[in-house]
């Protein structure tokens, strides 16, 4: 593993730094009760790289990186104000909650974008408890590339007593110059075509890092969020072998995780984890991560306090699962199979892609729109970079839909990936189970709304179409979007 000194000496990412969300208040929610937040999407600044250094220029929720925690218990009314002192149009997008489509905040499809000035209220029931997160859905990009998302963590509807305390670590990366600004250059043709806009400082919670503080003895549950444009982390504890318990928000039987086995997560994933503090008093253990290159680098260490504490949750007893969320199970013998191929990007074996229904040289499709990848040979370029008036209703810039799914039915994706990139594909507006990589049955087959997809790998993925309308489906690299790898999902 690369020492601190090396990892800044050669410019890669720095140690990370862990602040707890504050736990929701433990009294029942009421059926239909409402939890109001209000976001302003502005201009800020932070001094991410120490008292030393210059502060950061940002894009903001409230000021704050990351955007405040909002938290709300299953079953009540999510209602946000959402206000735009932003210099373009903004949206949010509530990722991987299970909304009406009005609210899911895609411009050209569920609303018209937010226009400097403009204010927008979000008002939605949580049908589904789980760890999630919020950002924008126009100019994704550049607008959480420069630091707007926020966690979103919806408790149990009766609370969970399998641990102690929780945290919450959102996970994001920044790509910073010598002066601590944001570079620019966002989708530029080399992100766009290869693995998407990677930052050379990685954050958690906002922050470079350095310890967190652990008890001994005491049983935590970690949320963890990657809401980085492209980077995928893979988490290891040193000496820990937490319990994995739920995936994309939704619980899994718990498992724990092997010595040598990372917790994977691509851009837009999340896990929760339940972790037991075995070290002793004093002690220091690491959480290191390993990069795309295959690198290795200290995440941040966990520091034992002097004094060992105490567990009501079981601790280095069985983890308790989490209740499950109300998500219909598709009927596998009568789904319907719908396919799925990812193609183009840097050595890719495509030579012509559809956009707009014109079928063109992938050569001219990046010339004249920016497109690198396809969907079933389609790409769909973003609205915001052809310069088109996204008006509700209007599928301004999306173009005909990729599936026409019938309301109600089952429905079986099989996946393919033919380019030399992973992708993390998302859905919105559902969930869906994991069947098998490459033939291979997956255990648990959990719940997802997004899974990565790695270079030449097969995945079978199985849904109910329970939720209508036009919804998209995207791999969660936002620069791969941005270049075509996005499309529309009819459910009538």
């Amino acid at each position: 593993m690369q020492t601190r000194r090396d990892i800044l000496r050669h410019g890669s990412v720095g140690l990370l730094t862990l602040a707890a969300a504050p736990l929701l208040a433990q009294a029942q929610a009421q059926e239909g009760s409402v939890r109001r937040y209000r976001l302003i999407a502005q201009e800020a600044s932070r001094r991410l790289l120490g008292e030393d250094r210059p502060e950061t220029p940002l894009w903001a929720y409230n000021g704050m990186l990351p955007g405040p925690p909002l938290q709300a218990r299953q079953g009540e009314i999510l209602e946000v104000e959402v206000e735009n002192r932003l210099p373009q149009p903004t949206t949010v997008h509530w990722h991987g909650i299970r909304l009406p489509l009005a609210m899911d905040g895609v411009p050209g499809l569920s609303q018209e974008p937010i226009a400097p000035g403009g204010r927008f209220t979000y008002r939605f029931t949580l049908p589904d408890a789980g760890t999630y997160w919020y950002h924008p859905h126009w100019a994704s990009s550049e607008q959480v590339g420069r630091g707007l998302y926020g966690a979103l963590v919806v408790a149990e509807a009766t609370d969970y007593a399998g641990a102690d305390r929780e945290m919450v670590w959102v996970l994001s990366d920044l790509r910073l110059d010598a002066q601590a600004r944001i570079v620019g250059g966002f989708s530029n043709p080399m992100d766009a075509s290869h693995g998407g806009r990677l930052g050379n400082t990685a954050l958690l919670n906002g922050e470079l890092a350095r310890s967190v503080a652990l008890a001994a003895g005491e049983r935590l549950r970690l949320r963890l969020l990657n809401t980085a444009n492209a980077r995928i982390f893979s988490l290891r504890f040193q000496e820990h072998n937490p319990w994995l318990v739920a995936l994309d928000g939704h619980p899994v039987p718990p498992r724990r995780l092997a010595d040598d086995e990372a917790t994977l997560l691509g851009p837009g994933m999340r896990a929760d984890l339940i972790l037991d503090a075995t070290g002793k008093p004093g002690e220091r253990f690491a959480v290191n991560d390993i990069d795309q290159d295959g690198r290795g680098y200290r995440l941040l260490h966990l520091d034992y306090a002097a004094a060992a504490g105490s567990s009501r949750a079981g601790f280095g007893g069985p983890v308790r699962p989490l209740p499950p969320n109300p998500v219909a199970e598709p009927d596998l013998a009568r789904a319907e199979r719908l396919e799925l191929s990812m193609a183009g990007g840097a050595m890719g074996q495509i030579a012509e892609a559809s956009v707009h229904g014109h079928r063109m040289s992938l050569r001219d499709a990046f010339r004249q729109h920016g497109v690198a990848w396809t969907f079933n040979g389609q790409a769909m370029p973003s609205p915001e970079r052809n310069g088109l008036a996204a008006q509700q209703g209007s599928h301004a810039g999306h173009g005909a839909p990729l599936f026409d799914l019938k309301l109600g039915r089952s429905y079986i994706l099989a996946v393919r990936n033919d380019t030399a990139w992973p992708h993390p594909l998302h859905l919105h507006g559902h969930a869906f189970r994991l069947l098998s990589r490459n033939g291979r049955p997956e255990p648990a087959r959990p719940f997802h709304d997004t899974v990565l997809i790695q270079p030449g790998e097969n995945a079978e993925l199985a849904f109910v179409a329970d939720n209508p309308g036009d919804w998209m489906l995207h791999c969660h690299i936002l620069e791969h979007q941005a270049a075509g790898m996005m499309a529309v999902v009819r459910v009538a």
